[in-house]
């Protein structure tokens, strides 16, 4: 009887999604909870100044879900980068996470689980709740308040183009983690880049 029972508690477990196993694009998300993972992808030779927090960082990005890497939105195609302070909570805490320390030029892989994105709630109808999205961004230029603001920047923060609430996910800061702030990531933020699939990272140590 017990070994009828211990086998089938084996076959249940076969069973269940393993979202820590979870890969791009096999139709599962990672564990809401997860940490970020940030893959290196193209590194320029020389990099005189990386971002830190408060810089103004204009950039490109392909934004897709990972469970299917369905595309869900993209600067590139709209021929328009994107500029944030970074750090400063006006843009989804992945972000702010995943683009300290870069260099102009720099190319990264970011997956990011739920709780550092659009959480439960999600960004209807294209990101569903509880959601890993995975975005591919390049840093452009590491620009002066005032090139910033030129930028229109400001324009976009207050009721501009955004059509994902980039520069509003501040406002649910209460439903990631507590008033007043977000989660951190926990573990190691630099995770092995390969673990997303594609194997085609040059560099994943910062």
């Amino acid at each position: 009887m017990k070994t009828a029972q211990h086998l089938l508690t084996l076959l249940i477990g076969a069973a269940a999604p393993n979202c820590s196993l979870a890969k791009y694009g096999d139709g599962t998300d990672l564990a809401n909870d997860a940490p970020i993972r940030i893959g290196v992808k193209h590194r320029p030779p020389e990099c005189p100044r990386k971002s830190t927090t408060g810089d103004f960082l204009e950039v490109h990005y392909v934004g897709t879900l990972y469970s299917d890497k369905e595309q869900f939105d993209s600067s590139r195609d709209r021929d328009e980068p994107f500029v944030f302070a970074v750090g400063q909570g006006q843009v989804i805490p992945g972000w702010d996470q995943g683009m300290l320390g870069m260099c102009e030029g720099e190319k990264r892989r970011l997956t990011i689980p739920s709780d550092l994105a659009y959480g439960e709630t999600g960004s209807p109808p294209a990101i569903k709740g509880g959601a890993t999205l995975v975005f591919e961004v390049e840093l452009l230029r590491i620009l002066s308040e005032e090139e910033a603001a030129a930028s229109g920047m400001l324009n976009d923060m207050y009721g501009g183009s955004d059509p994902f609430d980039m520069y509003d996910m501040y406002d649910y800061g209460g439903s990631f983690g507590g008033e007043g702030g977000f989660p951190g990531t926990g573990g190691d933020m630099y995770e092995d880049a390969f673990g997303l699939g594609d194997g085609d990272m040059e560099d994943w140590e910062l």
